[in-house]
């Protein structure tokens, strides 16, 4: 990779689990932005999410996610979230990278619906003085736009028709996870008994 200037990639989820299309925007922006790393942040409690659904463990969560980016150079696994504990909010991390490396330049990345929905984010207002936002544009979705007054780099990748709820729905059903997740993810869910599998 060309020019990798002192830059840090943010990918923010739940990663229940994480699957292709989370490698895919994380992979496509490191390439574009000629980024350092990107982290795949796994959020300890996800604030938008409590009460909607049952959430598999934190731990759980990140071990899926270690195993996701294995082999991939330059995506790290972070439990940051999950090591600070309690409520996740994103301005927090962002304000603990900033301090532990302040001429870093933070780059959050999230796709064209979290972009959209900006606005209900736990001072939201905070974040563009602490990082670029990064938008993931699949094809077909590039008419989100961040509040007004934002700047934001978009970055274009392949559509992905694939879910977090739909692959924990196969596999409940015993239904295949490949190509979706990759081979150490699959191994982690039937190790952990994850979403209803098994190790049998």
């Amino acid at each position: 990779m060309a020019q990798v200037r002192r830059g840090l990639g943010i990918l923010g989820g739940t990663f229940d689990p994480p699957h292709i299309g989370h490698l895919a925007a994380a992979i496509e922006v490191r390439s574009a932005l000629h980024l350092e790393r990107v982290l795949l942040m796994v959020a300890n409690d996800p604030w938008q999410k409590t009460g909607t659904r049952p959430l598999s463990k934190a731990s759980d969560r990140f071990a899926m996610v270690s195993a996701a980016v294995q082999g991939f150079d330059g995506l790290e696994a972070s439990g940051l979230e999950i090591d600070r504990g309690g409520v996740t909010y994103t301005i927090d991390t962002l304000q603990v990278l900033r301090a532990a490396s302040p001429d870093q330049h933070l780059f959050l990345i999230m796709g064209s619906d979290a972009a959209t929905n900006l606005h209900t984010w736990h001072r939201y207002e905070e974040l563009q003085d602490l990082a670029t936002l990064v938008i993931v544009d699949r094809d077909g979705d590039s008419d989100a736009e961040p509040p007004s007054g934002w700047s934001a780099v978009r970055v274009p990748i392949p559509r992905l028709d694939i879910s977090s709820s739909e692959l924990r729905d196969r596999a409940r059903s015993g239904r295949p996870l490949s190509p979706f997740l990759e081979v150490p993810v699959i191994d982690e869910i039937r190790s952990r008994g994850l979403y209803g599998s098994d190790d049998s």
